[in-house]
């Protein structure tokens, strides 16, 4: 086969067990406070030890408040599970990176940018959108939290392999496309099916012309499209991105590294078990009008008439469209919205605020529009303000907010009320995701900028 997902895998392989899965080393486990305590409550049911500690991180980020940091957690379940984990990774010895401390943030966030995540590691945590960290050129993907447990115990997992896809996409993006434009077009030719049972390498021109953050963007939205996971191979980019970070080696283990990092790539005879093609022209400004990601339009189109769906995909597109107070044919643009998010572990970095401060100067927030900008980390925070990019927003009537995943699930205070519209950077749009009857469109930063000095869906083209 030859392509880089088997180089990686196959380098960490311990056996494979007849007619069953395989045995794979994993380097990188990530922690936090949703999905790991039954993991290692069961630990000490059995009396069990981390096996290599040092090679796991802890870090709480679905359940913090993103205000008030440096107070309790008032809600009892989100302050009890952010405790929980303070405390089982100071019981296990791990490295534990609390709330509102300058290493905290979204964990898909701190994880890159801190180095942690480098190329030609295997990395895994109890959450889907842990594919983010391949864009490091690593095989990245979401647990159980039984196999959290079994990578705790053993620093091993079980795994059936996947099948190989690789994207290609060439061209040149358009002013004001960007890479969640990029996504959110695949996902809505491909479906939120049409990558199951594979992992998915990225390349072409789009992708090798992509910044670090932008990447990052791409690969966390790999599993909406059914994917195991997505990556990029390293590159010039990637080790520019990664050298001088706190986790990054250091001297001549640096220059060992990036001697293997650059032989991290598919050969030019490789062999995948599905190849496509798109172009960067046929892609522009997105959003999504229904409730899952792959229901995407290009922010100038119409929603699909009913006689463009599949009978047998009929009914529950008119019962998204219900949800949504939507109605086949409606063109999206100009209609009224309450709420906007920038943030989360999709755009959450600081390219992201850069864009979103871009299309806000000189204008002022819409005044019925409610407005989260929640950094994807301390480090993200502190190089917002370094930048100025906090007086911007905060000129054009915005506020920064403290790190956590905030409003892309509603499993901390900021929750979008029932009937009203989010237009938001993160990366579902289920019922319900962002709050109880909460209507979500996805959209990118530009767009979700626009939308916040408007009022109402904008292409950010127009201003």
């Amino acid at each position: 086969m030859n392509t880089l997902f088997d180089k990686i895998w196959d380098k960490h392989v311990v056996q494979i067990v007849k007619e069953g899965p395989t045995q794979l080393y994993i380097d990188r486990l990530y922690c936090h406070e949703v999905t790991s305590p039954q993991a290692f409550s069961d630990m000490r049911a059995r009396g069990l030890k981390c096996f290599r500690p040092r090679q796991i991180y802890c870090m709480p980020d679905h359940n913090t408040p993103t205000h008030d940091q440096d107070k309790p957690i008032e809600e009892p379940v989100s302050k009890k599970q952010v405790d929980t984990l303070a405390q089982n990774a100071h019981d296990f010895a791990l490295v534990h990176y609390g709330m509102n401390t300058q290493d905290n943030g979204i964990i898909h966030v701190v994880g890159p940018e801190k180095a942690l995540s480098l190329p030609g590691m295997t990395i895994v945590c109890g959450d889907s959108h842990t594919s983010t960290h391949g864009a490091m050129g690593a095989i990245a993907f979401g647990i159980g939290t039984s196999e959290v447990e079994m990578v705790m115990a053993s620093q091993c997992i079980l795994q059936q392999k996947p099948k190989s896809m690789r994207i290609n996409i060439n061209g040149k993006l358009g002013d004001f496309v960007t890479p969640k434009d990029v996504a959110l077009y695949l996902m809505s030719q491909l479906t939120t099916s049409g990558a199951t049972g594979y992992f998915v390498e990225y390349t072409g021109d789009v992708v090798r012309d992509m910044t670090m953050e932008g990447r990052l963007t791409l690969c966390n939205l790999s599993i909406e499209m059914g994917a195991r996971g997505g990556f990029v191979a390293p590159d010039e980019t990637t080790f520019t991105y990664l050298k001088g970070r706190e986790f990054a080696p250091k001297g001549e283990e640096w220059d060992k590294a990036l001697a293997y990092w650059k032989t991290l790539k598919s050969g030019e005879d490789a062999e995948f078990d599905k190849e496509l093609n798109f172009e960067a022209a046929d892609i522009e400004p997105r959003i999504t009008y229904g409730t899952n990601p792959g229901m995407g339009i290009g922010i100038s189109e119409c929603i699909p008439h009913l006689d463009n769906i599949e009978e047998s995909g009929q009914a529950s597109f008119l019962k998204s469209l219900d949800y949504m107070g939507f109605t086949p044919g409606e063109k999206l643009q100009g209609h009224p919205i309450d709420y906007v998010f920038l943030g989360a572990c999709t755009n959450g970095r600081i390219e992201d605020f850069r864009a979103f401060a871009s299309i806000v100067k000189g204008y002022q927030k819409a005044k019925d529009v409610t407005a989260w900008l929640v950094p994807g980390s301390w480090a993200v925070d502190k190089q917002i303000r370094e930048e100025g990019i906090d007086k911007i927003v905060e000129a054009a009537g915005f506020k920064i907010r403290q790190p956590g995943c905030s409003a892309c699930l509603a499993m901390n205070d900021d929750k979008i009320p029932t009937g009203k519209y989010s237009v938001s950077t993160s990366n579902r749009n289920f019922e319900g995701r962002q709050g109880p009857g909460s209507r979500t469109i996805l959209a990118s930063p530009y767009v979700a900028a626009a939308a916040a000095i408007t009022g109402k869906i904008t292409d950010p083209r127009i201003l």
